[in-house]
């Protein structure tokens, strides 16, 4: 408990789970785009979002991000054990997912196809320059509730949630300054 509340203090908010709908929504973008080999998580807390585009985006190799010790451990668990479950019931898989310890502004994002968030705002101001600076050309950033500010989202979708969530889509380098 102690080490999500220094995490929560540190980064400015605690790690929220995103909705059934919301993932679906995220991961029907992700299927939209021609390409997405790999999918960067930044900041994954509990890993919710990332198994959904595992599920929902085949062939994808989806890494995940995050800075809070025991959110990055429970997805780290739940990955192996779905893993072996997989492999128990005979499934041909190889984990496509990987939980790394890390801060989600001094990942290189080199080898990103698309980059997913749910972050809040000042986070999302601090991350912005860095995906436009880091991000290579025909990457995309999908962005759960919070906008890129100062960015053009391509495509703005409202999830059929209670909240009437927005997830946002957007070409890192053909938005405005």
């Amino acid at each position: 408990m102690v080490s999500i509340v220094y995490a929560s203090w540190r980064n400015g908010i605690s790690p929220m789970p995103s909705s059934a709908r919301v993932r679906t929504a995220v991961a029907e973008e992700v299927n939209r785009l021609a390409t997405y080999g790999t999918i960067v998580d930044a900041g994954s807390g509990w890993g919710t979002l990332a198994f959904e585009l595992a599920r929902r985006c085949p062939g994808s190799r989806i890494i995940g991000i995050e800075n809070s010790p025991v959110p990055l451990w429970t997805a780290r668990c739940l990955g192996r054990l779905a893993f072996r479950y997989r492999q128990g019931a005979g499934i041909a898989m190889e984990p496509r997912i990987r939980f790394i310890r890390g801060d989600l502004y001094d990942y290189s994002y080199e080898g990103a196809d698309v980059v997913v968030c749910y972050l809040y705002p000042g986070a999302m101001k601090r991350l912005g320059p860095i995906l436009r600076k880091r991000l290579p050309t025909g990457a995309r950033v999908i962005s759960v509730c919070f906008a890129m500010p100062g960015w053009v989202p391509e495509r703005v979708v409202v999830c059929g949630d209670a909240l009437h969530t927005k997830v946002y889509v957007y070409a890192p380098a053909e938005c405005g300054e």
